[in-house]
């Protein structure tokens, strides 16, 4: 039984890591080339889960929703960095996240006036709403699965992308030196909107495929969001690489001492304190993660320029 509760369990962090990599890659992109803090990047994830369940059933299909989707978050990504956030790059740090705490509070309020304030519920496609059997005696949700699938192939078309092409080569070379970049006559500018649109869409998949999972509702990026920037600090800021790593990591250690520690506690407490104790100590085990690191590697397991 703590076999299978463990390769259940090592799936559901394998899936929340994936999750969180969507989310962080864009967030650490962004952070890379335009040194910009976007705290509004947890609102693009609530944005595409919105669209995708609006499109779902206007279109019949929920991946052809999804596939609707992301484009529209993108536009309305690149549209945010061109009307709100272009004049931020040369400011502070803390004008960045006062300014994007506004867009937080911005969307929330234009969501709740546009879908209401009621939550919507999603269901994950026919074909892919019951079980798949890993091993014996262990039925997966095929969703789930489905999550870790396209959240791996969005990790290796990232490489391909970033290590493999001009895109990827010009956006190397604008997290190392933009003012060169602009000098040899690169658009920079464009370059930035392109690759802002690329994180919105990035964040706008991550939500789109929680919606079958989690409720659709106002303000549900936030709490994302605060695991995504952890996962930047774990994994190093800038790196994609670092960004994969460091969600895997979260995912895995949060899942499993959700899962594990109220179970060890009990064998040393009566149940309603090891549940309690559990429970709080298992909300606090990522940011040890974090400290580890920390105190390990200041700059994280894999900065972008190390």
């Amino acid at each position: 039984m703590n076999t299978l509760l463990l390769v259940e369990q090592g799936l559901n962090g394998l899936q929340l890591g994936v999750m969180l990599f969507l989310m962080a890659a864009g967030l650490t992109l962004v952070f890379g080339i335009m040194d910009m803090i976007n705290l509004a990047h947890g609102s693009l994830y609530m944005i595409g889960a919105y669209l995708t369940a609006t499109l779902t059933p206007l279109v019949g299909s929920f991946v052809l929703a999804m596939v609707v989707a992301l484009p529209l978050a993108a536009l309305i990504g690149m549209a945010v960095e061109v009307v709100a956030l272009r004049t931020l790059y040369r400011r502070e740090h803390l004008d960045q996240v006062l300014a994007t705490f506004g867009l937080i509070l911005f969307f929330n309020e234009l969501v709740r006036i546009v879908w209401g304030p009621q939550p919507i519920f999603l269901k994950p496609p026919d074909w892919l709403a019951g079980t798949v059997e890993i091993i014996p005696g262990v039925p997966y949700p095929a969703f789930r699965l489905a999550i870790i699938a396209v959240g791996l192939a969005v990790a290796g078309f990232l490489y391909l992308l970033i290590t493999r092409t001009r895109t990827g080569m010009l956006i190397r070379a604008g997290a190392s030196n933009r003012e060169m970049l602009g000098a040899l006559g690169v658009d920079v500018k464009r370059l930035y909107t392109l690759v802002f649109g690329l994180g919105a869409a990035l964040a706008a998949l991550a939500g789109a495929m929680a919606g079958p999972i989690l409720a659709v509702q106002v303000g549900m990026g936030e709490s994302i969001l605060i695991l995504t920037f952890v996962v930047i600090v774990i994994g190093g800021l800038g790196s994609v690489r670092g960004a994969l790593v460091g969600a895997l990591l979260v995912g895995m250690v949060d899942t499993l001492a959700r899962a594990l520690l109220p179970t060890v506690l009990r064998t040393m407490m009566p149940p309603s304190q090891a549940d309690g104790m559990g429970a709080s100590l298992a909300s606090m085990t990522i940011y040890i993660l974090m400290a580890a690191v920390l105190a390990w590697k200041p700059r994280g397991l894999f900065p972008a320029h190390a």
